[in-house]
């Protein structure tokens, strides 16, 4: 709790007055919360792919930092204005990664409320980016990246593995499935769920706590994007078929709990694109399905399965619109 302090006035976040006449404080209290490394153990008590993809195949450095300390505000009613970092540029693409290219040297910081990932191909100048952040900041250098917003790191000559198998498990203790028969796929390929498949769950928060997780899960596991996706659909009133669906995907990560993604350090920085659909698969919408999954080399970079926006009155139209959507995701990532 001192640390906690400690690390709030230095940052001047506060100052302590006398309660002006006619003001109510509002109360406070602590909240402890335990943070784990990747193999359960204690680290202290108190996530995006494509750069890893990119410093993988570039045989980049990857460091991680810690800010002691976040805050999170809600609505302002002023405006605010803040300049960047000096020197540091921040990607029209994506508004958390910031980028420092010099004649001979490249740094990537991306930052993710208080977790940072320092990325770049050269070591003196990732150490003077870590050192002047932290004369204005309490931070904490994690030295190379291992664990990182529940996704375990594994990185050798050969190229970086991404996994949750810590988190795929834990899932797996809370909804009492460790003991359950494994399945060799997550859903079954004809299956056909509705808004109309049976009796009302009679606690909808643990199927829908269930599919938030497994959502979470799917940063690294594009096998279940599918069936997450159909499973998600139901979340305002799911019913004892969609838990049964829900229970299969546990089934089928039981027998994987460590599969992930692998980004090769051997590999070009071509990216390529697969899409699909499945014309007017929703029986109660008759909207289809788009699927795509993109690549950077032979790298896993992006991949989405979801309903179409509209009803499509033919095969090729919806065939056009999964194009569409694939296109966009390929101008963004370009």
């Amino acid at each position: 709790m001192t640390a906690e302090l400690r690390a709030l006035e230095a940052n001047s976040t506060w100052t302590l007055e006398p309660l002006p006449p006619g003001k109510k404080p509002i109360g406070c209290k602590w909240v402890f919360k335990t943070k784990l490394q990747a193999d359960g153990s204690i680290e202290r008590y108190k996530a995006r792919l494509v750069v890893l993809a990119v410093a993988a195949t570039k045989n980049w450095i990857i460091h991680q930092l810690d800010v002691n300390n976040a805050f999170l505000h809600g609505d302002l009613d002023e405006e605010v204005y803040m300049t960047p970092p000096p020197g540091f540029h921040s990607s029209q693409a994506d508004h958390s990664l910031f980028t420092l290219t010099t004649s001979t040297s490249i740094v990537l910081v991306l930052v993710y409320v208080d977790d940072i990932l320092v990325a770049g191909n050269d070591l003196s100048q990732i150490e003077i980016f870590k050192r002047i952040l932290s004369t204005h900041f309490k931070t904490k250098d994690l030295g190379s990246l291992k664990y990182f917003l529940g996704l375990e790191v594994a990185r050798s000559s050969t190229g970086i593995f991404l996994n949750q198998r810590k988190y795929a498990l834990d899932i797996l203790s809370d909804s009492g499935q460790l003991g359950a028969r494994t399945a060799l796929f997550p859903m079954e390929q004809h299956l056909k769920l509705t808004a109309q498949d049976g009796d009302l769950l009679p606690d909808p928060g643990l199927y829908r706590r269930l599919v938030g997780r497994l959502i979470y899960l799917t940063i690294t596991r594009p096998d279940i994007v599918y069936a997450v996706n159909t499973l998600s659909q139901f979340m305002h009133a799911p019913q004892v078929p969609h838990m049964t669906a829900a229970i299969r995907v546990l089934r089928y990560i039981k027998g994987c709990p460590g599969q992930g993604i692998f980004f090769p350090s051997s590999n070009s920085t071509h990216v390529s694109a697969y899409t699909d659909f499945d014309w007017a698969s929703c029986p109660t919408t008759r909207r289809s399905t788009t699927g795509y999954f993109i690549q950077l080399g032979t790298s896993p970079l992006s991949w989405r399965t979801k309903k179409q926006s509209t009803v499509s009155r033919s095969s090729a139209e919806a065939e056009y619109r999964a194009m569409a959507v694939t296109t966009c995701e390929l101008t963004w990532l370009k």
